[in-house]
């Protein structure tokens, strides 16, 4: 479906003084013909601002949002010392100000076609499929992002639901069963427990609105150093360098049976690039200063995200992005969440301590992470 294009607000044409010239006839025809012209301008002007105002309604409408603040309430961890400390109504702090952590979901949701045609599964059910702990520096120049496996063991609390019920806590669940029991409240309280992290924000996009974000961008180039086979997820790629589509994309964040041993350890490794590679695209297409392509990239992406309150919105999204173009592949850490084989299951794994408490402490502080954790 085509979008109408945004253009800018409507304006008011400059009004003309009575005109002084002895020739009234000539003067009376100018000035109608200014008037014809302004009043022209004008309509012109209007419509092409109704058009951006209902463009901007049409995105800013289809971004889901979920007020976890609320649901959470006071259970949660504090916000570290120069984090932006959250309000007492159910938006959280403003997004271009302090220190910041968010949670990133990528979201196997089984719901719609394009969402199924992608690999998504049936028609009930979704889990994290994708899980990163992103961190912003006070100054919003370096952003690190944690990795958190999803075959990660941990113990998932107790969540409140939209039906006024609350989940089973348990031990030993998988990190992206809480997702599925629970949804983007449980998975916000599951990572806080997990980390003693606050998470600021909350992001969740599904498969189909990642693949249209990265081809709304143009594409990205990744490097293999090995051939990649995997028929799960529909990858073949030689080594060597290659420029993706958003399906192709889409398969390489999600590929792991033709990536190392298997595990989503591998994976994790190629969604990192990814990230790096799509920071790199943003960079190249002046993404924020050219109003048709960011436009563009609205369009693709507003449909299939979901967050927290204090980022639902069309203004508080282009606020947050703002404020983040300073950071360039150079200033982004990418690492995964320490981790060693679970003892109960080879098939899972379990923090690593205690790497993993430094690890979420340095961002808890906003400070370097510590030696030998980088990927």
């Amino acid at each position: 479906m085509t979008e109408e294009q945004p253009v800018p607000p409507a304006g008011h044409a400059p009004g003309h003084a009575p005109g002084t010239d002895p020739d009234g006839a000539r003067i009376r025809r100018r000035s109608r013909v200014f008037l014809t012209a302004g009043i022209a301008l004008g309509c012109v002007l209007a419509i092409g601002g109704t058009a951006a105002g209902l463009a901007y309604w049409h995105l800013d409408h289809r971004i889901k949002g979920v007020d976890i603040n609320s649901a959470l309430g006071t259970d949660r961890p504090t916000t570290g010392p120069t984090a932006s400390a959250s309000s007492s109504s159910s938006s959280l702090a403003p997004v271009a100000t302090g220190a910041m952590n968010i949670l990133v979901l990528g979201s196997d949701s089984r719901s719609g076609s394009a969402n199924q045609k992608l690999g998504g599964g049936n028609s009930t059910g979704a889990r994290s499929d994708t899980a990163m702990v992103v961190h912003i520096n006070n100054a919003h120049t370096r952003a690190t992002v944690v990795s958190i496996p999803r075959d990660t063991l941990v113990y998932r609390p107790s969540c409140p639901t939209s039906s006024g019920g609350t989940t089973a806590a348990a031990y030993g669940a998988m990190f992206n069963s809480a997702y599925s029991v629970g949804g983007p409240v449980c998975a916000v309280k599951t990572a806080e427990k997990l980390t003693g992290v606050r998470m600021d924000h909350y992001i969740e996009i599904d498969f189909s609105g990642f693949a249209k974000l990265i081809d709304s961008l143009g594409g990205v180039t990744v490097t293999t150093t090995k051939d990649i086979n995997d028929d799960k997820s529909h990858l073949n790629l030689k080594a060597g360098t290659h420029h993706l589509g958003g399906t192709q994309a889409l398969a390489f964040a999600r590929t792991r049976h033709g990536v190392g041993d298997g595990s989503d350890l591998g994976r994790i490794q190629l969604q990192q690039q990814l990230i790096k590679a799509m920071l790199k695209q943003v960079m190249s297409i002046n993404l924020f200063t050219s109003p048709t392509k960011l436009y563009e990239v609205a369009d693709a992406v507003t449909g299939s995200l979901t967050t927290d309150t204090g980022l639902d919105s069309l203004s508080e999204l282009m606020s947050l992005g703002q404020n983040l173009r300073k950071i360039g592949t150079k200033h982004l850490t990418a690492v995964t969440m320490p981790v060693v084989t679970a003892p109960s299951d080879p098939n899972r794994v379990v923090a690593s301590e205690p790497s993993a408490t430094k690890v979420w402490t340095a961002l808890r502080n906003d400070t370097a992470l510590p030696k030998g954790v980088v990927n």
